[in-house]
């Protein structure tokens, strides 16, 4: 007889990710995904990253596969404190914290600031991973109201604002709805949290994947002193190698890196030493630009295909950069519902609601357009757009009128 298991409540609350579950049905290579927040393995520099493990591996072999620092590969941690300060947020090395992800940044900086019911401000909506994460610490989720500009900072109010533990937000091409904060919300979200005394958390994975190649200064960069920001390598190189970079002010910084040492010990060094050798001499500055082509290019096709193929009470967002675009439906049409359609159609997309820690829109979905091949994008298009129009024709006069 098996021995019972007793679970802890934090176990017991766990639940799966919405967009993992939806993955494992678009394994079945005749759907159409546009679910997965995937980059592009045709980014994915594998001769530049085989002679970097090379190298590694002839010049350092010993100390590439020992134990590290739990801080980081100290060059690594250079190489970012440079880069963002060429970027305008002049941080030194001793706060960068080199992280197994940018989604285990997410969990020690959940383990470190986050109580039961503390309150946590986040966008509406909000990227899934990070409201996945921060749900095991039990927080009282507060959403701060967005608009077609992202977050409303007007909506910044000092009752909302009081009492949060900190406020986590995605300015560049936001997970998942595309859309990048102004310069001039940028400063009004800073201004106003440093006067509530609320630290900011910044991530930051496509901050540069503009398509134009156009900078807006970083939170940090506004703040540099007491800003909290999350970097990766995922979208630049390769998610595969699970490499990411947390910058905190101290005290945060101390403990960060204790809840690390608990957690893993450090990232492994092979991979970051790998890493280190693929940029250190500027190889992203060429690589980057690339990137931001394909996307791009790939952005503009499932926007023709959507107003080819939608009807016209959809509405959807235009991103400049980023991954993502974000539709929204009419009200009475639950995007759950249709996706069990989609998917005996093979096509697959993920729906909007798991993407609001309150008040879930249920008439929202996200695509993902950059791992499709063009004609599948305008298929997939054609029949996401049927079966939309067939959702509104169901509704009543009045719902679609609203």
């Amino acid at each position: 007889m098996n021995t019972p298991i007793v679970l802890s409540q934090r176990a017991q609350a766990l639940t799966s990710s919405a967009i993992r579950e939806i993955l494992k049905v678009t394994e079945r290579p005749e759907v159409i995904s546009f679910a997965g927040g995937l980059p592009s393995a045709s980014t994915f520099p594998v001769e530049r990253l085989h002679a970097a493990t090379d190298k590694v591996l002839t010049d350092a072999p010993q100390a590439a596969l020992q134990y590290g620092p739990t801080e980081g590969f100290a060059p690594l941690r250079e190489w970012v404190a440079e880069r963002l300060t060429r970027a305008g947020a002049p941080v030194p090395a001793s706060r960068v914290l080199i992280v197994t992800g940018s989604q285990q940044g997410l969990d020690l900086l959940g383990k470190t600031l986050i109580d039961e019911g503390s309150k946590v401000l986040v966008e509406t909506p909000s990227y899934l991973g990070a409201l996945q994460s921060f749900s095991l610490f039990r927080p009282a989720f507060a959403s701060m109201p967005s608009d077609d500009g992202g977050i409303d900072t007007d909506a910044l109010t000092p009752a909302l604002l009081d009492g949060a533990r900190f406020m986590y937000c995605l300015p560049n091409f936001q997970n998942p709805t595309g859309k990048r904060l102004s310069l001039e919300r940028r400063k009004a979200l800073v201004a106003k949290a440093l006067a509530a005394g609320v630290p900011v958390v910044e991530d930051d994975p496509y901050g540069e994947l503009s398509y134009g190649g156009e900078h807006l200064p970083s939170l940090l960069s506004l703040n540099p002193e007491g800003g909290i920001y999350m970097g990766s390598f995922s979208k630049v190189l390769a998610p595969g190698l699970r490499l990411g970079y947390v910058v905190a002010p101290e005290p945060l910084y101390a403990k960060l890196v204790q809840a690390k040492q608990a957690a893993d010990l450090h990232t492994p060094s092979f991979s970051q030493r790998i890493v280190y050798e693929t940029v250190r001499d500027g190889f992203l500055d060429e690589h980057i630009p690339t990137i931001r082509d394909l996307y791009a290019h790939q952005c503009q096709l499932m926007l023709q295909a959507l107003a080819e193929h939608f009807p016209p009470a959809a509405t959807w967002t235009r991103p400049e950069g980023g991954m993502f675009i974000w539709v929204t439906l009419p009200q009475g049409i639950d995007t759950t519902a249709l996706l069990a359609q989609a998917i005996a159609r093979n096509v697959a997309f993920v729906p909007g609601a798991p993407f609001y820690a309150t008040d879930p829109q249920v008439n929202t979905l996200r695509l993902s357009f950059v791992t499709v091949p063009a004609e599948k994008i305008e298929t997939g298009m054609k029949v996401l757009g049927e079966l939309v129009s067939e959702a509104i024709a169901a509704l009543p006069a009045s719902a679609v009128a609203a």
